[in-house]
């Protein structure tokens, strides 16, 4: 046994997982070079080597889950790989207005195919809400119509969807709370079926960056948007929607969440799923609103995002030969790897999903919130 083989067994027996071992949650390895490969490049050589085959596990989500809830990257020497990650987040600016949108078409602009069938009917890619919910379709329904009750919407009201996806929560608003929106995404194909999904309703779908945006608006939303604004943005961010939202309006941000103190990137989810995306905390968001912003209410359901990425694997293996054409194996790996190894970080509550509430610093009402 080489000495890499024997720092990665014992590596990954710190969490319970034994190499070949005869538990689901055990890795299968199919190609020694893994061992080599995971101590010089960790997450980047673990998600790498997947891809290419090199190993398996029955249940991917489980394995996760293992190793996330005692991280035994603390028992590993830094990497380089490591260390461009931390200045990417630390020092660059990622999300500026051209690489924001190069960011948006790298993950949605891959083909509406595999969205229409991994997703609900609506097409909400973000954590359903499963309180009271049996499936897939009723959780995002029920997450939806929470929004909107968290906004308080009226009739005839205008509201500002920054990030509006294929235009779910859109089409929602409007035709049950008589609401007019105007709905923002960068990425081309989401507009095309946002268009459509919306023809006849008062709703506007623009191909912009939010920081193309003006106009005054009663209420603000943003769900699954803040993990693209990068560090360095925040306060651009939230000055835009302080100065858009009218006196007495509401807004609501809908992100995942980091409980850790530094602007970490997943090297593997940076490289192959979300360039430039970055989890915010609860400390960013509060110094990037000081002085202009009150968050009337915080509402974490994290572990509902574990319900949702297994029922999004469970539609991907489901009707991927519908779009096997269209997509190699790697591809397949890489989507696997990402929608399991995501759920696992939810269920070990490595990363939280936050509902954020704001308005304007002014008198005003008491805040009632829903749940």
């Amino acid at each position: 046994m080489s000495g890499d083989e024997s720092t990665v067994k014992y590596l990954f027996s710190l969490s319970g997982v034994t190499i070949n071992g005869n538990q689901p949650f055990d890795i299968q390895v199919h190609d020694q070079r893994f061992y080599s490969r995971v101590l010089a490049k960790r997450e980047l050589g673990l998600g790498e080597s997947y891809m290419d085959g090199w190993w398996d596990a029955k249940r991917l989500d489980q394995l996760m889950s293992h190793v996330l809830a005692i991280d035994p990257r603390n028992n590993l020497k830094i990497s380089p790989v490591m260390v461009r990650s931390f200045l990417k987040a630390k020092i660059q600016n990622r999300q500026t207005i051209i690489k924001a949108s190069q960011n948006a078409s790298h993950h949605y602009d891959i083909g509406n195919d595999l969205y229409q069938r991994m997703l609900d009917k609506r097409m909400i890619y973000s954590c359903g809400y499963w309180l009271n919910a049996k499936n897939l379709d009723e959780a995002q329904e029920d997450k939806l119509d929470l929004i909107c009750r968290k906004l308080h919407l009226k009739i005839g009201m205008t509201l500002l969807d920054i990030g509006c996806g294929w235009g779910g929560f859109a089409e929602y608003a409007s035709r049950k709370y008589g609401v007019k929106v105007t709905g923002i995404t960068p990425a081309a194909e989401q507009v095309k079926i946002a268009k459509q999904r919306t023809k006849g309703l008062p709703v506007t779908i623009l191909q912009k960056d939010y920081r193309q945006m003006s106009g005054s608006f009663d209420r603000i939303v943003s769900i699954g948007m803040l993990e693209h604004v990068g560090p360095k943005n925040y306060k651009t961010f939230f000055n835009l929607c302080h100065k858009m939202l009218k006196e007495g309006g509401l807004m609501l941000h809908h992100t995942i969440g980091n409980i850790g103190t530094q602007p970490e990137i997943d090297p593997w989810i940076d490289k192959y799923i979300f360039p430039g995306g970055v989890l915010p905390t609860i400390d960013q968001i509060s110094r990037a609103t000081k002085g202009i912003l009150v968050i009337e209410d915080i509402h974490n359901f994290g572990p509902d995002y574990d319900k949702t990425l297994m029922a999004w694997y469970k539609n991907f293996t489901a009707h991927y030969p519908e779009i096997k054409g269209e997509y190699d194996n790697r591809f397949y790996r890489m989507w696997s790897y990402y929608l399991l190894s995501c759920a696992g970080a939810f269920r070990t509550r490595q990363i939280q999903l936050w509902q954020i509430v704001m308005r304007k610093i002014e008198q005003s009402d008491v805040y009632l919130a829903e749940r």
